[in-house]
């Protein structure tokens, strides 16, 4: 049995749940069209759909919650926050937003044209649909390492530099409004890039005056997994490496619902006085007055409380550990799972767990069903349904990876919801036979469709036969 550190929290406010049947879960289940996103929450038992927003916030958050300060402009809550972002990830024009997709949206806005490109680490859903929306192509520039689930090098979310320059005399300097990099790599299943590699990347865009942008949603997770997996850096505290990874980066969008400990909230930094100028106008347009950008002050407070403590070590240590916990026990079974181990969530390899299903009758969303009606557990697609249709042909986009990712918010569950979770998978995989046939779309939509889909047995009133 992997160990399991004890939480560096106790305990002060409960959220009851509500254990349900199989029956009750199967006709939960068929009422949301075989898609666990449309499940009603009070139908999950322990839900694994996503790190973002889904935190349970400190004392001293919901203490600074009773700080914020409403003011339509000026408010001194958006000082306190901004002076946050600034001091722990280094940027100097801080632009609230309502979550991390309206940092997206503007930077998007402002920067691409129609018939540019944009490479990156590894696409995620809405950054990409933002490129593509504002006519972008993305160009995935990751290490081969990163689709294979089984490798076990350590930074998968590096870029292959020979890779970036390939696209770059492709395509020119003038055709790359930006180079998109992810801290961690979320499709990868939470990857880290390195820093070195980060910094490489940087000087060979800024070689050719190309920006790059972060997103840092993980990038604390990032700075943890550096501290322990790259040369250099161990002694080196995670405050410290986190504003190692931004110093070479020109900006960042951040989604303050995952490492800040937040349940709404993000922004974008710049270090372009008029980029940022340009932004903050769109900011007016589309999230609300550049000191509030969609949230209210006393969301503000919250996400600063909650910057600061997103880098304590006694936290991260334990945030990482029992993400850790998870995939050594379902390792250990031999349910095929992601190697190594990324900072926010275990990711199974629905494709090697299921082999017998077709990827046209989507194996990760079949899975996902499967573990939802053993035990009420929610976890999300990542692969074909969510990689979605190439805007010029139509057709699916069959990435590599085809995974059932499992994303463990923080500070929510303990070590027994976890074993449960375990157990369900482990269960799941054993009896895996049973499941019979994959998925069909019943209904799609025309964007991030993973969300909204509904889907029906390939064959059968049952992903289970009969």
């Amino acid at each position: 049995m992997p160990a399991y550190p004890p939480e560096p929290w106790r305990i002060k406010m409960v959220e009851p749940l509500r254990a349900t049947t199989r029956a009750e879960r199967e006709t939960a289940l068929r009422a949301a069209g075989w898609n666990p996103c449309l499940l009603r929450s009070e139908d999950v038992y322990v839900d694994l759909f996503t790190d973002s927003g889904t935190n349970a916030m400190s004392d001293r958050q919901w203490s600074a919650l009773l700080r914020g300060d409403e003011a339509y402009a000026g408010a001194r809550s958006f000082y306190v926050f901004e002076q946050a972002v600034r001091t722990f990830y280094g940027y100097e024009h801080v632009i609230p937003v309502h979550q991390g997709r309206g940092g997206e949206n503007i930077l998007s806005r402002c920067l691409i044209r129609p018939g540019t490109h944009v490479p990156g680490n590894m696409y995620f859903p809405s950054t990409r649909a933002h490129q593509e929306l504002n006519g972008a192509q993305f160009h995935d520039v990751i290490v081969d390492e990163a689709h294979d689930p089984d490798s076990d090098h350590p930074f998968k979310g590096d870029v292959d530099l020979a890779k970036l320059k390939a696209v770059i005399d492709e395509f020119g300097p003038a055709s790359i409004p930006y180079v998109s990099l992810a801290a961690t790599v979320n499709m990868a299943g939470g990857q880290p890039i390195s820093v070195a590699n980060l910094t490489e990347t940087c000087e060979l865009a800024h070689s050719h005056g190309i920006p790059v942008f972060l997103d840092t949603a993980r990038a604390v997770e990032n700075a943890w997994l550096v501290k322990h997996r790259e040369p250099g850096w161990a002694c080196r505290p995670v405050a410290e490496i986190l504003r190692a990874l931004c110093a070479p980066t020109d900006g960042a969008v951040m989604s303050a619902k995952k490492d800040s400990l937040a349940n709404i909230g993000g922004w974008l930094a710049l270090r372009d006085p008029d980029l940022a100028e340009q932004a903050r106008g769109l900011v007016l347009l589309y999230e609300g007055l550049h000191t509030y950008g969609g949230m209210a002050g006393r969301d503000m407070e919250a996400i600063a409380a909650g910057i600061a403590e997103s880098v304590d070590e006694n936290h991260i240590r334990a945030r990482v550990a029992q993400v850790e916990y998870l995939g050594e026990r379902l390792r250990e079974a031999g349910v095929p799972v992601v190697r190594p181990f990324g900072g926010h969530c275990i990711c199974i390899d629905a494709a090697a767990a299921l082999p017998h299903i077709p990827r046209d009758e989507y194996p990760a969303q079949t899975l996902a069903c499967a573990a939802y009606l053993q035990a009420g557990i929610r976890g999300v697609e990542r692969g074909a349904v969510t990689a979605g249709r190439d805007p010029s042909t139509g057709e699916n986009r069959l990435p590599r990876l085809e995974l059932l990712r499992l994303a463990i918010p923080r500070r929510v569950y303990t070590r027994a919801h976890i074993d449960l979770v375990a157990d369900a998978l482990i269960a799941v995989h054993r009896d895996r036979d049973r499941i019979t046939c994959g998925l069909t779309f019943d209904w799609e939509p025309q964007h991030l469709r993973f969300f909204q889909a509904r889907f029906a047995p390939a064959r059968g009133p049952s992903i289970f036969g009969g």
